[in-house]
This record gives C-alpha cells, structure tokens and sequence, in this order.
C-alpha cells in the first residue's frame, strides 16, 4: 500500500485538491435551481473535482523512460 501511494502521491494529491475545489465551487457559485446536474449536488461536484484535479496532476508525472532519456542525453554531454 505505502509502494502505491508513493508511486501515485502527485495523483492522490490532485485528487484531494480538486475534491476541496469541487466543493467549494458547489458552496459559493453552484447551481442553485437544481438543473444543473454537477454542481447542484455537493457531492457531484465534489466527485467531479476529485477526477479532474486526478487528471491535471498526473500530466505533470513524468514517465519514467522520459527520465531514462533525459539521464542518457545527459550523460553523452
């Protein structure tokens, strides 16, 4: 578990900071009426915050034979 966690950190990271800004976007500007289907529901849009900040932090994981590339060129200099 503690492999995982520290493998995925930047992405669990992401996802706890999109979840507190799913939910503060629901608190002070969501859609009140209820016709909205994510941000008229806290939990929605908690959920749908959570995805996306996953999904934004882990572009900016670099790939491991992106690393062993750079190492290389860096060597040959």
């Amino acid at each position: 578990m503690k492999k995982f966690a520290k493998k995925n950190l930047l992405t669990i990271t992401g996802m706890i900071v999109g979840a507190i800004a799913g939910y503060l976007y629901w608190k002070f500007v969501g859609c009140h009426s209820g016709s909205c289907a994510i941000t008229s529901n806290p939990v929605n849009s908690t959920l749908y915050g959570s995805v996306m900040g996953g999904l934004l932090f882990s572009m900016l994981k670099k790939s491991k034979a992106k690393i062993q590339d750079n190492i290389q060129e860096q060597i040959k200099w």
